[in-house]
């Protein structure tokens, strides 16, 4: 519609059409927002009540999901990895497959393989178990080398080649591997280009007391899985997905985020810095946490929660540095200062 009064009078109804079109998406994005961390914070009240006395670790592994990485979970035996895993599937509404790790695996045990069709005379692909949106890779470090390497494509690309064929995987696809302490009998270190793949890495351990009473009087955890409904379907958590892309970051963020990469990356305390992958992941990582805080945008607090689940398993101390035990993010976040 043509203006027929003065260019002044013109450009500031134009003006305050955009300050009403940048209200109304402001609005809309924080509804959008607020409708993502209440489904969020109902699918961490649920898998709450089957993982008791882990809230942040549960808030974490959602996370993660949202942030579409994968999730690398060390512990001992016994804890809870397995029923978080099977628990997050079954509050998300998505497939699951368990893979178990064994030095016996072999690549085609989890991708598939190509079989003759007598009737067709031609092979056809047989999908293994990795074929599922959320893949419990169990105690996967006790698998060797080459059976560990058969799920680098498939977390980076989301596909698998099996004889030149391309084949897509499901969406969404979350890998959840669980991995035994390293000094333990029969198990194979995850190279770096492994590690690297997989977003965060957390620990469950051993519950408080009180609620490891709980659960000795009280029913098999398990049989809450039973009765688990999906609190979302496909359509909203790709909703909240990219719900969590919207979350403002702020430069004087990033520069706090770019000053803790580049720390890693000087100091001489580590063997290898953190990649560029590694620092996209801490960004989309602390979108999430921002999120399920309730944050207008990202906070260096929530990048500082989410730092050491997204950088520890990527760092390797050097010299004698690598004899002491605990978190190596932890004199980062000390020495950064935040801008």
């Amino acid at each position: 519609m043509p203006c027929y009064l003065g260019s002044g009078m013109c450009h500031g109804e134009n003006a305050h059409r955009q300050d009403m079109a940048e209200r109304l998406t402001a609005v809309t994005g924080d509804a959008r927002q607020a409708r993502a961390r209440a489904l969020v914070d109902h699918a961490v009240r649920e898998v709450g009540q089957v993982i008791l006395g882990k809230p942040d670790e549960i808030r974490l592994a959602c996370a993660c999901l949202l942030a579409r990485g994968h999730l690398l979970i060390e512990d001992v035996p016994g804890v809870g990895k397995t029923l978080l895993a099977r628990s997050l599937a079954a509050i998300m509404g998505l497939s699951f497959r368990r893979i178990q790790f064994t030095s016996d695996l072999l690549p085609a045990d989890i991708i598939g393989a190509a079989i003759f069709n007598r009737e067709r005379h031609e092979f056809v692909f047989q999908p293994g178990p990795l074929f599922a949106q959320v893949i419990l890779a169990d105690e996967v470090n006790r698998a060797t080398p080459k059976a560990q390497s058969a799920l680098l494509e498939a977390m980076e690309e989301q596909q698998v080649s099996v004889d030149g064929v391309t084949h897509a995987l499901p969406m969404p696809f979350f890998v959840i591997a669980t991995q035994n302490p390293q000094h333990q009998v029969g198990t194979f270190a995850l190279p770096e280009s492994q590690l690297d793949r997989f977003l965060m890495r957390i620990g469950l351990g051993y519950p408080p007391e009180a609620l490891e009473r709980k659960l000795l009087h009280g029913t098999d955890r398990r049989a809450f899985l039973d009765d688990m409904k999906p609190v979302m379907g496909l359509a909203e958590l790709a909703e909240v997905q990219e719900t969590v892309r919207t979350v403002h970051l702020s430069d004087a963020v990033l520069d706090y985020v770019q000053a803790l990469v580049r720390y890693t990356r000087e100091s001489a305390r580590f063997e290898v810095g953190l990649s560029p992958r590694a620092a996209v992941d801490l960004v989309a990582a602390a979108r999430c946490w921002a999120l399920l805080s309730g944050h207008p945008g990202v906070y260096p607090e929530d990048v500082q929660a989410v730092f050491p689940a997204v950088a520890g398993h990527r760092l390797r101390r050097r010299g004698e540095a690598a004899l002491v035990n605990g978190d190596p993010t932890r004199p980062v976040l000390d020495e950064v200062a935040i801008p």
